[in-house]
C-alpha cells in the first residue's frame, strides 16, 4: 500500500497561498470606527459585497464579449455562473437583516455619511443592466478615476443592448430604434422587442431560450437583491432617513419596481 504523501509545510518565504490570495491583505481591510463587536460583522459582509459586485461585473463584460463573437453557449455560461454568484451576494443580506433597531443603532453613528449608495463598483453593476442614470455619477466627482470609468461606462452599451444586438444578428425583428438608441438613457421597454421574445419562447432556438432564461434569472436575482436590501433596511432602521441622506425605506421601494430586461417579463403573458 502506498503511503500518502503528506503536504509540503515549510516554506522559505510566504506560502502560496498567500501569494495568490492575499489573505493577509484582506484582513488588514476591517478597521471599525466604533467600540461596538457588531460592527466588525456590519463592515465585514458589505467588504464581501463590493468583491460580489466587482465579480459581477466581470463576468457580465466576459458576457457582453462573448455575445459580441455571437458564441451564445459560452455567454449563457458566464450568465449562469454570474447568478450563482448573485445568490451568495443575496445571502450576505440575512446577518444584517437580522439586527434589531437597538443593535445597528449602536454604531451607525460611525458610519456618518457613508452609504452604499456611493459604491462605484455597485453603480457599475447598475450600468452594465441597463440601469443607466448621468445623475448617478455626482457622488464620484472628487475620485476623478472612478468618475472617468462610470461616464465611460454610462456611454457604453449594456448587456442587455448586447444581447438585443445578437438577436438581430440572428435574424430576430429588433427595430433600427432600438439598435441604434442613446445607450446613456435609461431602456424603456419596446413591443417589437416583446414580439421577439415571444418567437424565441414559442418556437425559437434552444440556445436563445437558454439566453433568454439566463437572462431572466439573473433580473430575478437583481429583484430580490433590492427586495432584501428594502427588508433589511425596514427592520433595522425603519423609515428613517438614510445613512446618506437619502429617503431610505422610501427611496429603495422605488427602486424595487424596477424591473431588468422588462420584455423577458411581459412576453411570458403571450406565450
Amino acid at each position: 500500500m502506498d503511503c500518502p504523501v503528506a503536504p509540503k509545510i515549510d516554506f522559505s518565504g510566504t506560502t502560496p497561498y498567500e501569494d495568490y490570495v492575499h489573505a493577509s491583505v484582506l484582513h488588514s481591510l476591517q478597521q471599525q470606527w466604533s467600540q461596538d463587536p457588531r460592527e466588525m460583522s456590519f463592515l465585514v459582509i458589505t467588504q464581501v459585497m463590493e468583491l460580489y459586485f466587482g465579480l459581477l461585473c466581470f463576468e457580465w463584460r466576459q458576457a457582453k464579449r462573448e455575445l459580441r463573437a455571437d458564441d451564445l453557449p459560452a455567454a449563457v455560461r458566464t450568465l449562469n455562473r454570474s447568478e450563482l454568484h448573485m445568490q451568495a451576494l443575496n445571502a450576505a443580506w440575512r446577518p444584517i437583516a437580522r439586527m434589531t433597531p437597538g443593535e445597528f443603532n449602536s454604531f451607525r453613528d460611525a458610519l456618518g455619511e457613508g452609504s452604499g449608495f456611493q459604491s462605484g463598483r455597485y453603480r457599475e453593476v447598475e450600468f452594465l443592466l441597463g440601469e443607466k442614470s448621468r445623475s448617478m455619477l455626482v457622488p464620484h466627482r472628487a475620485v476623478p478615476a472612478q468618475h472617468d470609468a462610470l461616464e465611460a461606462l454610462l456611454h457604453e452599451p449594456s448587456l442587455y443592448d448586447d444581447v438585443l444586438a445578437a438577436l438581430h444578428r440572428r435574424g430576430l425583428p429588433i427595430p433600427a430604434d432600438v439598435l441604434d438608441r442613446d445607450v446613456s438613457t435609461p431602456y424603456e421597454p419596446n413591443a417589437d422587442v416583446e414580439r421577439a421574445w415571444v418567437g424565441v419562447y414559442r418556437d425559437g432556438p434552444r440556445d436563445l431560450l437558454d439566453l433568454g432564461e439566463a437572462l431572466t434569472d439573473i433580473a430575478e436575482e437583481f429583484a430580490r437583491w433590492r427586495y432584501d436590501h428594502l427588508l433589511a433596511t425596514r427592520r433595522s432602521m425603519g423609515a428613517k432617513v438614510g445613512t446618506g441622506g437619502s429617503a431610505g425605506v422610501a427611496w429603495l421601494e422605488k427602486r424595487t419596481q424596477r424591473s431588468i430586461f422588462p420584455e423577458l417579463w411581459t412576453a411570458r403573458s403571450h406565450v
